[in-house]
């Protein structure tokens, strides 16, 4: 047996007359701070005594983070080296040449691929240069984006994660084009991966080997994993089989904390919003962690940013939300551009491993990080005020030689020096920021020249000349033209009298508020919002008794040789260019937007307007289904909750099921296509009636709409990827007579 390593202190090291070299550790602390190992959260606890009842709520102004600062900092250093060999720390993927690019990847987007600013629908091609063009013109551009092709959409029929990445405009190889325009840019492109996913069509293979196929066919360099706290290593395994080396990018916190070691990035939720800014505990653990801080709802983003810039760490500049636009204030984006510029000039400081938080601050509510590195150093500060502080605000030891500047507004400074100290003069303003570098005599800093001339440009407008007044996107309904008007209603077609009509609907979209920018905007309204009423007087209209026939549509493509500009997914279910056995008197499915104008033109009708559909669904009494307000199974066709896709029932096998006025197969058979809404980012077709087909396992999956008070938003980007095996259609003419 080998000896200990062990050694007991020498006689006249003990007690009385110990040696001066003897070590008795760390100075006494004023405050002892004692951090747990076992946490799971996302932030560490601040420094600073908060104030018990009765001031709990009222006083912030008690909190002095100051007088802790520095013992906090001696504890959580001890903490975090115990707390590495716990975990089994390994840094080698930071330092791994193919994955550094993520310490770099300050400004990320989740892009929803319905963004018209990213493919237009009009031309059908891709125009990434238009979408990031935005971009840098708002709030100086992104590093990476994650391109958005599946969620909310995905469930409102079988097809999978995969599948709906194949159904993008020229499938793979379009997508790939897409990619390659972004990393043409400079912008580092992730994949979604959903866990979740588990009530679609079977791919036959894991998660994991199913999408590195498509990593790989498309050069993707990341993955997000929506969802997952923390992406499992079989994703990076199975995209480096296939030789593509991919950062992970978890959407939501890392429960066990090795996988920081495979993660090399992470998104940020949820910062707590006290008077004293947390710290992230993942870039704590590991400065070189990226985290891209996300909160998708937010409408004044400025505690969100100050907490990056406190952290050093990015930003998920995500807008476009399932549709929803939640555009950045004016405000927010030029902080956001500023942050931006800094990083950028300075990427390995803000990923410095000797990052200090909780630099003695000389202004009560303003607080301080340093980020060290080789010849320079970087304070950033944010200023928790609800109003601006001028004067000193950092004092650091001096060293002769050293250069300084104010790198928030572009000018060099020339701060006091009082007993080796280095005192700095800021004006910050209110909720504001500040930056400071410090330069070692004789250090290069390439660019700086520029870089200076740049945020001096950027500070010549203070932050409170630009707006933080959010507004909504307006929408716009799109027009449908009137038809020929028929006083009789034409063979299979049933009339709905004029008259009054109590219109009342809601969106079912899983996420959001009930905030103005929610869901659509109707005509008579000044804003997008979840729930309507407007009491209609509606004229006389004409409606097919049955959702449109696949008989049907064979005769409308015999007779007028429709065939559309992008064919995929068009009639999928049909084979040799006719319906199969037996499914004639099923709906049509499988056709776009488009398509279901194209038919109706072609038959001298249109498509209704939802109010239409739903007055023709509900009759004038407000009744909750078609045939009153309590659901019967024996009304509509068998729910459907396997993975796979059941062919339609016949549009004419529940007639119990009809409504008021005569009208069959509203609901719970396939969905139909309705109204049209339109703005500067997003299209999205309303539907109306729901469909069979159900996908179980998450609650993320499109959302059904029975009721007749309820409809939903399906996202529109390309008839290749907006055709459904759910959804079909009927058809309105117009009476003659009133006027609509």
């Amino acid at each position: 047996m080998s000896p200990s390593p062990y050694r007991t202190l020498d006689e006249d090291q003990a007690g009385e007359g110990a040696s001066p070299d003897a070590d008795y550790g760390p100075a006494p602390r004023r405050t002892e701070y004692k951090f747990s190992h076992v946490t799971t959260g996302r932030y560490l606890p601040t420094p600073g005594k908060a104030p018990g009842w009765p001031f709990a709520d009222i006083g912030d102004w008690m909190i002095d983070a100051n007088d802790s600062a520095q013992d906090w900092l001696a504890e959580l250093r001890d903490w975090r080296r115990e707390h590495l060999v716990r975990i089994g720390y390994d840094d080698a993927n930071y330092r791994h040449p193919d994955l550094q690019w993520a310490q770099r990847n300050f400004v990320h987007a989740q892009m929803m691929v319905e963004d018209r600013y990213f493919f237009d629908p009009d031309t059908g091609t891709y125009t990434v240069d238009r979408y990031l063009d935005d971009l840098v013109e708002r709030f100086g551009g992104l590093d990476s984006v994650l391109i958005w092709y599946v969620y909310p959409n995905i469930g409102v029929d079988d097809r999978n994660q995969f599948d709906l990445a194949h159904d993008m405009p020229g499938g793979l190889d379009g997508l790939r084009e897409a990619v390659q325009a972004f990393q043409a840019r400079g912008v580092r492109v992730f994949l979604p991966a959903k866990p979740w996913d588990h009530g679609t069509r079977d791919p036959g293979v894991s998660h994991w080997e199913g999408l590195a196929e498509i990593v790989a066919a498309v050069g993707a360099d990341g993955i997000n994993g929506d969802t997952f706290n923390g992406v499992p290593r079989a994703f990076f395994d199975a995209c480096q089989r296939l030789g593509r080396t991919v950062v992970l990018q978890p959407e939501s916190t890392i429960s066990s904390e090795e996988q920081l070691i495979w993660n090399v990035q992470s998104w940020g939720k949820k910062a707590p919003d006290g008077p004293v800014p947390p710290v992230s505990k993942w870039k704590w653990l590991e400065p070189r962690h990226m985290v891209n801080y996300e909160n998708r709802w937010g409408r004044d983003r400025t505690h969100d940013l100050q907490y990056c810039f406190f952290n050093g760490i990015g930003y998920n500049a995500w807008e476009n939300i399932w549709g929803i636009w939640n555009q950045f204030t004016p405000r927010d984006a030029e902080v956001l551009r500023r942050i931006a510029t800094i990083y950028r000039q300075f990427p390995d400081l803000v990923v410095s491993m000797d990052w200090a938080p909780y630099q003695t601050s000389l202004q009560r509510g303003v607080f301080i990080s340093r980020f060290p590195g080789a010849g320079r150093t970087l304070w950033t500060l944010v200023n928790r005020n609800a109003y601006a502080v001028d004067g000193e605000q950092l004092a650091q030891p001096h060293v002769d030689g050293t250069r300084y500047y104010d790198v928030w507004n572009g000018r060099a400074l020339s701060p006091r020096i009082v007993d080796g100290q280095a005192l700095f003069e800021l004006s910050l303003e209110t909720r504001g920021f500040g930056a400071v570098l410090a330069v070692d005599a004789g250090a290069p800093v390439e660019g700086l020249d520029g870089f200076l001339a740049t945020v001096a440009a950027q500070a010549a407008q203070p932050l409170g000349a630009h707006s933080a007044a959010w507004r909504a996107l307006p929408q716009t309904l799109v027009d449908v033209a009137s038809t020929t008007p028929q006083a009789d209603a034409p063979e299979g077609m049933v009339t709905v009298p004029a008259g009054s009509f109590l219109f009342q609907v809601g969106g079912i979209e899983i996420e959001g508020f009930n905030w103005s920018g929610v869901d659509v905007q109707y005509p008579w309204e000044d804003s997008p919002r979840r729930h309507h009423r407007r009491r209609m007087d509606l004229a006389a209209f004409h409606i097919d008794r049955h959702p449109v026939t696949n008989a049907q549509f064979k005769r409308f493509i015999d007779d007028s040789g429709y065939a559309p500009r992008d064919a995929h997914n068009f009639l999928r279910h049909w084979v040799d260019g006719a319906p199969r056995a037996g499914w004639d008197r099923k709906p049509v499915i499988w056709v776009s937007l488009e398509d279901a104008r194209a038919y109706a033109a072609w038959a001298g009708k249109r498509l209704p307007r939802e109010w239409e559909w739903q007055l023709a669904a509900q009759g004038r009494d407000g009744r909750r289904y078609p045939w009153g307000n309590d659901w019967h199974d024996s009304f509509v066709p068998r729910i459907n909750r396997g993975r796979r896709l059941q062919p339609p029932a016949d549009v004419d096998a529940h007639p119990q099921g009809a409504s008021p006025f005569g009208v069959e197969d509203l609901v719970g058979n396939v969905w139909q296509w309705t109204d049209e809404f339109v703005d500067d980012h997003t299209r999205a077709a309303i539907l109306r009636g729901g469909s069979s087909y159900q996908p179980q396992t998450s609650h993320w999956y499109f959302p059904q709409a029975y009721r007749l008070d309820q409809h939903g938003k399906y996202l529109l980007m390309a008839p290749c990827k907006d055709r459904s095996g759910t959804i079909g259609f009927r058809c309105v003419v117009d009476t003659c007579g009133d006027a609509r």
